[in-house]
C-alpha cells in the first residue's frame, strides 16, 4: 500500500491540483505537453485509424475510437503512475513493433490472395460484436505501446504527475481527432489505405530502433515531414488515377 501511495497520491493531492490549475507557468508546460503528445503520436493516429476501419459502419468506427479513447485515459492514469520504470520495458516496444509488422503482413497478405476486407464481409450479430470490441481492444494496445516514449518525453519536461496526466489526457483527445480525421480521408481516398500500412510499417521499424540494444532515435520532426510527403504522394497518385478514370468514361461516351 505504501508503494501505491507513493506511485498514485499525487494524483489525489487536491493542494497539488489548485496549485496547478491556478499556475500560469504550468499551464505553459502542459501546453507544451500537448504539443509533444500531439508530435509522438502521428504514428498512433495512423495506426488507429486503419484499425477502426476494419469496422463496418462510420458510426462502429467513431463508437471504437471513443471507447478506446476511454480505455486510453485510465491506462494513461495507470502509466504516469510507474513512469519511472517503463525506461526498462523495453519488451513493450519490442511487441508493439512485432504486432505492427503483423497488421502490415495481414493486410498485403490478404491483398494478393485476393480477399475482400472484413468491413465488406457479412457478419452475424456475434461476430460483429465480437469485432467490436476486439478492435477496441487493439486500439487501447496500442495507446499504451505508444505511451511509453510519451510519458517519459512529459515526464523529463515535469516531474509533478497532475501536470504530465493533464497534458497527455488533452494531447490524446487532440490525436483522436486526428486519427478520425485520416480515418474519414481513407474514406475518400481508397488509395490512403494500402499508403496507411507502409508508414506502419515504417512504424514498427522506427519502434523496434529504440530498444537499448539498438538505440537509433527517429526524430518526431523527420519523421513527421516524411508523413506529409507520403500523404502528398498519395493524393497526386490518387488525382491521376481519378483523372485517367475521367479520360476513359469521355472515351467511352464518345463511342
Amino acid at each position: 500500500m505504501s508503494l501505491l501511495g507513493k506511485l498514485y497520491g499525487p494524483f489525489f493531492d487536491l493542494d497539488n491540483w489548485a496549485q496547478v490549475i491556478t499556475s500560469g507557468q504550468d499551464w505553459l508546460i502542459i501546453l507544451s505537453l500537448i504539443l509533444i503528445e500531439c508530435l509522438l503520436s502521428v504514428d498512433n493516429a495512423i495506426v488507429l485509424a486503419t484499425q477502426a476501419r476494419v469496422l463496418p459502419t462510420l458510426r462502429q468506427q467513431e463508437k471504437a475510437l471513443l471507447y478506446g479513447l476511454i480505455g486510453s485515459y485510465i491506462f494513461r492514469f495507470l502509466i504516469i503512475g510507474v513512469g519511472v520504470y517503463l525506461i526498462h520495458i523495453w519488451e513493450i516496444k519490442f511487441i508493439g513493433a512485432a504486432y505492427l509488422m503483423y497488421l502490415v503482413y495481414k493486410f498485403f497478405s490478404s491483398k494478393l490472395r485476393g480477399k475482400k476486407k472484413e468491413s465488406n464481409v457479412k457478419l452475424k450479430t456475434d461476430s460483429k460484436r465480437s469485432l467490436f470490441w476486439t478492435v477496441i481492444a487493439q486500439i487501447i494496445l496500442m495507446d499504451i505501446i505508444f505511451s511509453v516514449d510519451s510519458v517519459l518525453a512529459s515526464l523529463a519536461i515535469s516531474t509533478n504527475p497532475v501536470i504530465v496526466l493533464i497534458g497527455g489526457l488533452v494531447g490524446i483527445l487532440a490525436m483522436r481527432g486526428i486519427a478520425v480525421v485520416i480515418m474519414n480521408l481513407m474514406r475518400k481516398v481508397p488509395e490512403l489505405e494500402p499508403m496507411a500500412y507502409v508508414l506502419i510499417a515504417l512504424i514498427a521499424v522506427k519502434l523496434f530502433l529504440t530498444i537499448p540494444m539498438i538505440d537509433i532515435e527517429i526524430s518526431s520532426g523527420v519523421f513527421g515531414a516524411f508523413v506529409l510527403v507520403m500523404f502528398l504522394i498519395t493524393f497526386i497518385i490518387h488525382f491521376i488515377r481519378q483523372r485517367a478514370k475521367g479520360d476513359d468514361s469521355d472515351g467511352n461516351d464518345s463511342n
